[in-house]
């Protein structure tokens, strides 16, 4: 079984509990990977070595040519591990592997993109009433910025905060859901492969309580973005509070799509339909609520379900699978909470609703794809994200 450490100071470093847990296939239920238990102390030496990198000269004294270049260095490396990266971050959280190769030849362009921007950051010269005064700004990086990811899209909800804060001159500390650590660890790898300094990309991992909240907390840590939960982010929020800390929140939703009577119905309904059941629901802007004109209303619902009553549901390492399992084991009790409580409300069930047992869907971490419709917008099934399939 691979065993993966925490990444600090450009080193491969044992958890200083000397306790690791294990990562699973969604799909087989199968351990594959051991993760380093991180816990304050680590959280505490990764935000120091990313503070001290940050004041370093091998760092500050970089242009910002200088730093556009590296990432575009390890924009490089990604393209060249695009199958490999993939690969692992399928088996971490049981996405389909023809969207997460998709997603990480996306994660090369966002850092293509914020190479290019790097030296693109000015400032600006500002008019006042004193002519003898020459008065500007100057946009400076702040410091130790603690990137806190989920695990529905790893890899890209890490880059969306990680290539905008290196492009600034900032320096990092990710910690990676505790569901999927791996592929995280492997960028890492690439970064370190790239040429950034020591201490400029750093990874601790393990449990909220245990990492998270030392790492918002820290005096040394300058900006925190999360993404996660409505919950996660209160939290987040208010341990960075006490510092001042800015604070990026990227939390849940329950958006709606919405149809008119003059739309294309058959590309409407593709719409919709990518738009909840792409990576089981599992995302925060999932299309969770649909919205259609009344007179459009049952020609609509009927051809939604016929095209997702032939979904083909199963093993997501194969390219043909077009919905997969639900990544965690707690994720997947929910869902079926949350069906039961819509079933509990009055909602039509449509079509769905059920787990799904057998030998092609592995361990049974999976949910139909559901349909509910008379759906009112005082029921919890309206107002509460599943992050799911319904």
């Amino acid at each position: 079984m691979q065993r993966y450490q925490h990444f600090i100071g450009g080193e491969w470093v044992e958890p200083s509990s000397g306790e690791w847990f294990e990562t699973t296939e969604p799909f087989s239920g199968h351990a594959w990977a051991e993760i380093a238990k991180g816990n304050e102390r680590d959280a505490n030496r990764a935000v120091e070595v990313a503070h001290e990198a940050f004041l370093s000269p091998e760092w500050s004294s970089l242009t910002a040519t200088q730093r556009g270049a590296l990432l575009r260095k390890l924009a490089g490396l990604i393209e060249d591990n695009v199958e490999r990266l993939g690969m692992i971050e399928q088996r971490d959280n049981g996405k389909l592997i023809a969207e997460v190769a998709g997603q990480v030849r996306n994660v090369a362009q966002w850092f293509y993109y914020y190479s290019g921007l790097a030296d693109k950051i000015g400032g600006e010269v500002v008019p006042i009433n004193k002519a003898d005064v020459f008065n500007y700004t100057k946009y400076e990086p702040l410091g130790v910025v603690v990137a806190i990811t989920p695990w529905n899209s790893p890899l890209a909800l890490t880059t969306w905060k990680m290539a905008p804060a290196l492009a600034a001159g900032n320096t990092i500390v990710i910690k990676p859901s505790e569901y999927t650590s791996a592929s995280i660890l492997e960028l890492a790898k690439l970064a370190d492969e790239a040429g950034f300094p020591k201490g400029v990309v750093n990874v601790v991992t393990g449990f909220g309580q245990e990492v998270g909240e030392p790492l918002v907390r820290h005096p040394l840590t300058a900006k925190v973005a999360f993404t996660g939960g409505d919950i996660g982010g209160q939290k987040v929020n208010e341990a960075a509070a006490s510092g001042l800390k800015k604070v990026t929140l990227e939390l849940g939703g329950k958006s709606p799509n919405i149809v008119f009577d003059d739309a294309d119905i058959e590309q409407a309904v593709k719409g919709a339909i990518a738009g909840i059941f792409g990576a089981s629901g599992q995302t925060c802007m999932a299309g969770s609520r649909l919205l259609l004109q009344d007179n459009i209303h049952d020609e609509f619902v009927a051809k939604l379900k016929e095209i997702v009553e032939t979904a083909k549901i199963g093993d997501p390492s194969r390219y043909e699978t077009q919905i997969g399992p639900i990544a965690t084991r707690a994720q997947h009790e929910k869902i079926l909470r949350m069906i039961e409580m819509g079933k509990d409300e009055g909602a039509n069930l449509v079509c769905g609703g059920k787990a799904l047992s057998g030998p092609e869907f592995g361990q049974g971490q999976f949910v139909e794809p559901t349909i509910f419709t008379g759906v009112r917008n005082d029921m919890k099934i309206a107002q509460q994200e599943v992050f799911g399939p319904v």
